[in-house]
């Protein structure tokens, strides 16, 4: 026996990949057919098995538990508890197919009771998911261990994977797919049964997006739901619902009575103690300038809250403002931002596909594949049907030949040793009708049994026939398809919860006096700033080992951006960065930076002026500072960098710029015009600049416009030494973009490019 040798490498990858495919096929991901996990399924599967229907008198989930782990999933049994428990929770799924009876958990968070204190049966709407099962609608395999079988799809009578969504997190992928409302995706899934080739802005009419179980208001426009939709992948913006309360005296108050999904009234209250009264950050011996804003921004405007949810309202999250005076839509506007009353949703639709591969797929595609899998049951369940029709058919024309000659029957039952084979001969029966008659009744043999027997055998002679009919036409089918559809919506289908309102993201506008300010930033990150414009760099004074990096000319509402080395950009506002003749603070006190990255370079001006971005790899992009500005301390992933690559300083791109200059190491030159880069408002590597020869980097790339350029650089014995290059004598350093360029013809080692003064 040959034996196969592997490295470690090749035996790792081997193992990884076998355990990812375990992961995204056994676990994590939901089917197209049927919308659930294989835990999930085997739940579902183990409950209707233990005859544990709606109408059934509920068991304890601990036995539910124990049947699925040892005839099914050989797992945890945490991990299986977890399972059903979100399968109850009606504010986790839109139409739960599990009747938790005792504590399954609240929206705050509250885990639910242990198992042996629960219990459960399953829902009505689950009998959509099950009815089918044993009419040969789905296939089958054994259990972990061959002493079972269990199916591989539940015969799903709904899109339940749209119904209810799902999320998950495998390897290498990842789902986030919302719950959507039971009478649109019925109308959508009509739709497209009539009219496969239905688009996507026809079918989004009948789906206008999602319906999460706990309502809430989808404020995202409706293009930016359609696009998500259309491409499987996407971000929608939730809000919090409310209404105002008036009071004696003229008093208000705000109430919240919905909420975003994964928020819960618990989290609002801890981010507004938060607020008002925030905690030191790890190493520091005050409040961050941004800690206290929002302390003195919230406490002008809040009172009280208090959290008033029960049993007759899931949600009642009360707040009372300071004074009646204060404006409501200021109040509410503030909380919005603030909080988590506001928040983005993932939309991520990775489904397997009734092909088995993992993929995601647009709305309209899984609607569409879901269609096809229920046609497809639909066929294999008229095709039982119709086998079971004929085998009764079968026996039943047997039964009459019994009764046509039943004294000769009885009598060749009575005198032969073989009773089967005189039976068949004297007859012409089958086999089959041969057992049935002599597991006949006495009692089934009287007179009136024959007619009753012609009846039935008419009766499915005439359901025979329609079978027939509906399995030699697909038009036929699909009409069928669509009438249970419809008849499964009427029985099932509620009015929608979340209100789809588009609306503006709230945003607060930080009341600054509009003044000339000049910002210092020091090569170690340290900054502040001073009033006015045209202050003398030189005469600012720095901690002992620290030195000018830049002084940039603006105003208050301008924003301050630093670059990391891994990229990412992160912004503070000018406004928020302090004054006076001090050190001033370091600017990674204002912005959450990664570990391991070090600030690289900084800018400040107005959110539409424009930066010219590049690295020593060659690349580069133009870009806005308001496309580097971020929400969030941490930043934005921003410009991709090459291995090995470094970050070179912004350039300022004035308005009566024409041409981008670019040096290499190899003091070569290249000269093109400015509108051969493109501006990118999302980042990313860019375009070429300069070609570059092995080991050879970009040093520096500007934007000059008819004043030319200044070449900075150093002479014999190391003394500076610049010249000034007129734009008619840049001529033959002009190409187009991607060239290599041409070497400088200047008698010094030229070190870095700036604009000639006007």
């Amino acid at each position: 026996m040959e034996r196969e040798y592997l490295t470690l490498g090749e035996y790792a990858e081997r193992a990884y990949l076998d355990y990812a495919v375990s992961v995204v096929k056994s676990r994590a991901l939901p089917n197209v057919s049927d919308g659930q996990k294989p835990v999930q399924r085997r739940i579902l599967y183990a409950m209707n098995e233990m005859r544990l229907a709606a109408d059934a008198k509920p068991v304890k989930s601990a036995r539910v538990v124990g049947d699925v782990l040892g005839k099914y999933h050989p797992h945890g049994d945490q991990s299986a508890y977890d399972a059903l428990v979100r399968l109850a929770q009606d504010f986790t799924l839109r139409y739960p197919l599990i009747d938790g009876q005792g504590n399954f958990g609240s929206r705050d968070g509250d885990r639910a009771a242990a198992m042996r204190y629960t219990e459960a049966r399953l829902t009505p709407i689950a009998r959509l998911l099950l009815d089918e099962l044993k009419e040969g609608t789905v296939d089958w395999m054994p259990n972990y261990d061959g002493s079972n079988e269990e199916p591989q799809q539940l015969p799903a009578r709904l899109p339940f994977v749209l119904l209810n969504g799902a999320s998950g997190i495998a390897v290498g992928l990842a789902t986030e797919i919302p719950p959507h409302n039971l009478n649109e995706v019925a109308r959508a899934a009509i739709a497209l049964i009539r009219a496969p080739d239905l688009a996507d802005a026809e079918l989004m009419q009948r789906v206008p997006g999602p319906d999460f179980p706990g309502g809430g208001q989808l404020i995202s426009s409706l293009d930016e739901i359609q696009a998500a939709y259309a491409g499987g992948r996407g971000s929608l913006k939730m809000r919090a619902r409310w209404r105002i309360e008036s009071l004696a005296r003229g008093q208000w108050q705000l109430v919240i009575t919905e909420l975003p999904p994964n928020t819960s009234a618990q989290k609002v209250l801890e981010e507004i103690e938060a607020l008002t009264n925030p905690k030191l950050r790890p190493g520091r011996k005050s409040l961050t300038p941004e800690q206290q804003q929002s302390k003195q921004t919230v406490g002008a405007l809040l009172d009280a809250v208090r959290d008033e949810s029960g049993r007759d309202a899931p949600v009642r999250l009360v707040l009372e403002p300071k004074s009646s005076r204060i404006d409501a839509d200021e109040f509410i506007n503030t909380l919005l931002c603030m909080t988590s009353l506001e928040s983005n949703i993932a939309l991520n639709l990775v489904v397997i596909g009734t092909d088995g591969r993992p993929q995601q797929k647009p709305f309209v595609h899984i609607l569409r594949e879901w269609s096809a899998f229920r046609l497809q049951t639909l066929t294999r369940r008229s095709r039982f049907r119709l086998a079971k029709i004929d085998d009764r058919i079968h026996l039943l024309e047997g039964r009459i030949i019994v009764f046509l000659n039943l004294d000769a029957v009885i009598k060749i039952i009575r005198e032969s040793d073989e009773p089967k084979p005189a039976l068949i001969e004297s007859f012409g029966l089958s086999e089959r009708q041969a057992d049935d008659i002599l597991e006949i009744r006495l009692r089934q043999l009287a007179k009136l049994e024959q007619f009753k027997l012609e009846q039935e055998i008419a009766q499915l002679r005439e359901t025979k026939k329609a079978l027939e009919t509906l399995l030699g036409s697909e038009a036929a089918l699909k009409r069928a398809l669509i009438r249970e559809i419809e008849a499964d919506a009427k029985q099932y289908g509620d009015a929608r919860r979340t209100l789809i309102a588009p609306a503006r993201r709230a945003t607060i506008e930080a009341r600054v006096v509009d003044e000339l300010l000049t910002v210092i930033v020091s090569k170690n990150g340290w900054v502040r700033t001073q009033k006015g414009h045209g202050l003398d760099a030189a005469q600012c004074v720095f901690k002992a080992g620290d030195a000018l990096y830049g002084a940039f000319e603006c105003r208050t509402a301008d924003t301050l951006i630093a670059l990391g080395n891994n990229g990412r950009a992160y912004s503070v506002p000018v406004a928020l960065l302090p004054g006076g003749r001090g050190d001033g603070a370091p600017l990674t006190a204002m912005i959450e930076l990664e570990s391991g990255t070090q600030l690289m370079h900084y800018f400040a001006a107005s959110a539409e002026h424009s930066l010219l971005l590049s690295s020593s790899a060659g690349f580069g992009f133009i870009a806005q500072i308001k496309h580097l500005v971020s929400r969030v301390k941490a930043g934005k992933a921003f410009m991709t960098l090459d291995a090995d690559a470094t970050l070179l300083p912004p350039a300022r791109i004035d308005l009566h710029a024409t041409h981008i200059a670019c040096l290499s190491n190899s003091a070569r030159l290249l000269v093109f015009t400015l509108d051969e880069v493109n501006t990118l408002s999302s980042g990313g590597r860019g375009v070429t600049l300069i070609a570059l020869d092995t080991g050879e980097t970009l040093i520096q790339a500007i934007a000059f416009g008819t004043q030319g350029i200044r070449v900075i650089g150093t002479g014999r014995g190391g003394k500076a030494a610049e010249c000034v290059l007129a734009v008619d004598t840049l001529a033959p350093y002009t190409r187009r973009r991607a060239r290599r360029g041409r070497i400088l013809d200047v008698k010094f080692k030229p070190t870095a490019l700036k604009p000639a003064l006007s």
